[in-house]
């Protein structure tokens, strides 16, 4: 399950984010959290696993009929295909007449994960 980014998960969402090696920086991190709680383009949303705890956070950059996946961290006891393609499910969800694209990083990982639905 995704839930929308609040104040109320900053430090969870820094922790997440801090996973990423180019937001290792205090600062940096900061500045990214920033540009998502005052950028209504950009959209932070917390992943939620079976057992009801948050396990990840996917950011998306929003524009017309796109929505480009930025990145995805998970705890690293969640990291796995199968995880990555359930919080890609599930935003799927939230934009389903969107087309879904990834940044330069994420793009082989979108791929996949569009392949595996057609396959099934």
């Amino acid at each position: 399950m995704l839930v929308k980014y609040s104040d109320n998960y900053q430090k969870i969402v820094m922790g997440f984010m801090s996973y990423i090696p180019e937001l290792k920086d205090l600062d940096h991190l900061k500045m990214e959290l920033r540009l998502y709680t005052t950028d209504d383009k950009h959209q932070l949303l917390l992943y939620k696993n079976g057992s009801g705890n948050f396990s990840g956070i996917i950011a998306l950059e929003i524009q017309q009929q796109i929505v480009m996946v930025r990145y995805i961290s998970l705890s690293p006891s969640e990291r796995s295909t199968n995880n990555i393609f359930q919080v890609l499910d599930e935003m799927q969800k939230y934009y389903q007449q969107a087309t879904i694209m990834g940044s330069i990083e994420i793009t082989p990982l979108i791929l996949a994960w569009k392949q595996s639905k057609r396959a099934n």
